[in-house]
């Protein structure tokens, strides 16, 4: 595991059937780290685009950059699907209710777009209004179908609206692909790129989760939490793994489903911010565990991966908690908050909101 584990770090091609680095740790290095990939150091790179994400977001949020009619645009819908839209969207339901990122977001929403029906688009856009709207199209390649599909038709709600013209002004990208970018209409200069080394469901940290979130939050936010992921980084790389946090939720799952054979695992954080952790960590775990074969291509002669799902702790209680109690043994992952973003405390009340929790 320490081997392995070295390798990611020295951007190894440990993404064999791809052929690829895997270097989401290098989305958020600091600026004088050195992270290399086909023997290039990426990191500066990443702030190159970390840099330009900054400008833009403090351009929109500042109202310096307007759309097509000179409103400032204070509504941001992100289009995109799977790694490209359940790790932004967790991260910015974590954020919605802390008071700093609260307070920076005023006056300003953040949707996003993800499933190609219909009804998503009609709710996506309940309310609001293409003159201070921004659209950014998030797709690696641009051929993703639902995502460039919603794309098509936000591109005609915008044009309709305001003309086609208004596109340059209303809709940006964050892709790889510039000729597509530029086919489409959107002015390649204001897409944000990311790299081959960037699994989707690890793509949060990258401008996949980084330009949404700094141009909803500003990117002073968004910053805190990229160091947050590189000390967490760090703290896996380094630290023994009797005491290594990922290491030890690793092994533990290995242990409970290939060895004990429980095929499940209930995520259940005591915090409504959380609420769409579980989402995303089923994909981060079951797109990257469901795998039936081993990476030689050698079919397993036991179970690998396990079915992740998940809800706040009280709803959870309310719910599916029966079955763990008196039907079936599921292992569980709590996840406590010792300090709400919202404390609460009403006279006359034996404890807080919080402590009732």
């Amino acid at each position: 595991l320490k081997q392995k584990i070295d390798r990611m770090y020295n951007g190894e091609k440990i993404n064999s059937t791809e052929n690829r680095s895997v270097l989401h740790i290098a989305l958020r290095a600091a600026r004088d780290k050195v992270i290399e990939s086909d023997g290039k150091n990426v990191v500066p790179d990443v702030w190159h685009v970390l840099d330009k994400i900054k400008e833009f977001s403090d351009r929109i949020r500042s109202g310096s950059w307007v759309g097509a009619t000179g409103k400032a645009l204070t509504d941001v819908m992100a289009v995109g699907i799977g790694g490209s839209f359940l790790g932004p969207l967790f991260v910015h339901t974590a954020l919605q209710t802390d008071p700093e990122a609260a307070e920076c977001a005023k006056g300003r929403q953040l949707r996003f777009l993800a499933n190609v029906d219909p009804i998503d688009v009609a709710r996506s856009i309940a309310g609001l209004n293409p003159e201070t709207t921004l659209v950014v199209v998030v797709s690696k390649t641009f051929t993703t179908a639902e995502t460039m599909l919603n794309a098509r038709t936000l591109r005609e709600w915008i044009s309709g609206a305001l003309g086609p013209q208004a596109v340059a002004k209303h809709m940006v990208a964050v892709s790889t692909n510039l000729t597509l970018v530029e086919k489409f209409g959107i002015d390649p200069a204001n897409a944000f790129a990311f790299w081959d080394w960037v699994g989707g469901r690890y793509s949060v940290c990258s401008a996949v989760g980084v330009l949404p979130l700094s141009l909803q939050y500003g990117f002073s936010v968004v910053h805190k939490f990229l160091n947050g992921a590189a000390s967490i980084d760090d703290h896996f790389h380094s630290i023994p793994f009797e005491k290594n946090i990922p290491v030890l939720l690793g092994l533990l799952s290995v242990w409970n489903v290939s060895f004990l054979g429980y095929p499940a695992r209930a995520i259940l954080p005591y915090s409504q911010a959380l609420e769409k952790f579980g989402p995303h960590i089923q994909q981060v775990s079951m797109e990257s565990n469901g795998k039936g074969v081993s990476i030689d291509g050698i079919p397993l002669p036991f179970e690998a991966g396990e079915i992740d799902f998940g809800e706040p702790g009280p709803n959870g209680q309310h719910s599916f908690y029966q079955l763990i109690h008196q039907g079936r043994v599921i292992p569980c992952d709590f996840i406590g908050v010792m300090r709400s973003q919202q404390p609460i405390y009403l006279k006359g009340e034996v404890v807080s909101n919080h402590d009732e929790l």
